[in-house]
């Protein structure tokens, strides 16, 4: 992302952010913040780089030279950062994702890059689970899916109920993972959520 650190924000999203802080009651020509509108700009233009990508695009190549492996591929706690549609407030967390492969596996990395891809949108909390789980079920085509998300949004901590410590946790089970309770079951526990 180093290019949008030197992107040219448009004058018309510099003014737009000017008008914010003079609405919260500062000034934007005072020397700290003479160059915030610029940053914010080229800031939410990296939050939102997700809108420029198919994170899809992250699970074409596959491999099939497994050595007869057909248990649970699980990668925990992936840490992650979106922003709440509601309130543009951060949310940030952990998701752990997993998957029954068929004949073949994805690099590990692949899977956080399909989850950072959807995070750096505008976002829910559900819709980033579901979107991830779909994304992998639709691509790798898998026996199931499991995707658990758990994240703290800064609309409920930083506004409105102001209460910090407070954690949300989704989940999206597809195929045997939804179907099958003992595959239900065993996910969870990999996950450390059984």
């Amino acid at each position: 992302m180093r290019g949008a650190a030197r992107a040219i924000v448009p004058e018309d999203v510099q003014d737009a952010i000017r008008t914010l802080l003079r609405w919260a009651g500062d000034d934007p020509s005072r020397e700290g913040l003479v160059d915030t509108p610029a940053r914010v700009g080229r800031a939410w233009r990296e939050y939102c780089a997700g809108y420029a990508e198919d994170p899809a695009v992250h699970l074409q190549r596959t491999f099939s030279e497994v050595a007869g492996y057909d248990e649970v591929v699980v990668l925990k706690d992936i840490p992650f950062q979106s922003h709440c549609e509601h309130h543009l407030a951060p949310i940030t967390g952990v998701a752990s994702i997993a998957y029954l492969p068929r004949n073949r596996v994805v690099g590990i990395s692949k899977l956080a890059r399909v989850l950072h891809g959807y995070a750096r949108r505008l976002q829910i909390q559900e819709r980033l689970t579901s979107e991830v789980a779909r994304c992998i079920w639709d691509h790798l085509h898998p026996q199931g899916v499991a995707v658990v998300i758990e994240a703290q949004h800064g609309c409920m901590t930083g506004r409105g109920v102001r209460t910090p410590g407070v954690g949300m946790v989704t989940s999206r089970m597809l195929g045997c993972f939804l179907d099958d309770p003992s595959s239900r079951k065993e996910v969870l526990a990999l996950m450390g959520r059984g």
